[in-house]
């Protein structure tokens, strides 16, 4: 199955890519499991902001073939 990841502000610079396709071998992973494939195995930051086809969600989100899955860095304010 396929998902496209996407990056945001400084996330795009941590992983040094935009967006990429990742194909996965079943369906259900969690977004926590895509995340350690396309960072390396490293671990998801805290408070990390996740979004699966536009809505807003957590790491144990299971995907699906054709899903989004959007990350981006914790927002502050000033």
């Amino acid at each position: 199955m396929n998902i496209k990841v996407r990056y945001f502000a400084s996330m795009r610079d941590r992983m040094g890519r935009a967006e990429e396709t990742v194909t996965v071998d079943r369906e259900g992973i969690t977004v926590e499991e895509l995340w350690r494939r396309v960072a390396g195995g490293q671990e998801m930051p805290p408070n990390l902001l996740i979004a699966v086809n536009m809505e807003y969600t957590d790491a144990s989100r299971q995907l699906k073939s054709g899903d989004e899955v959007a990350f981006f860095p914790p927002v502050t304010g000033g």
